[in-house]
């Protein structure tokens, strides 16, 4: 088996085993996180987040292009980053907002950090 072929494998076996965890946990459910105590939905944005950054990082050190559906990054934008303001494009301004990227008109950001405490 190539490294290629087990790393989707175990990509996909990670991504099932918190979309279950997702979905097997009460919405009111509290878990400890290091950012502050979160509920499913912000504990399934910060796994979409680190799947879709860290997809990135992997693309731009091999230099290729890759970009995810735009209705992820809204989605993590919304549950997670609340308070970034809407550029049209959730791809660019997801990477913004996490630091790796500029934006025109917004300062570039030299730290981030994401708000995935529960939401009424």
């Amino acid at each position: 088996m190539s490294v290629a072929h087990q790393s989707t494998e175990d990509n996909e076996a990670c991504g099932a085993m918190l979309a279950t965890m997702i979905d097997a946990v009460p919405p009111d459910r509290r878990s400890f996180h290091a950012y502050g105590l979160s509920d499913p939905s912000g504990f399934a944005a910060m796994g979409v987040v680190e799947v879709l950054v860290h997809m990135h990082d992997v693309a731009a050190g091999l230099d290729l292009t890759w970009s995810p559906p735009a209705d992820l990054c809204t989605g993590a934008l919304r549950r997670l980053f609340p308070s970034v303001p809407s550029t049209g494009e959730p791809w660019s301004t997801l990477l913004w907002a996490t630091g790796r990227a500029d934006l025109p008109d917004l300062p570039g950001r030299t730290s981030w950090r994401w708000d995935g405490t529960p939401r009424p």
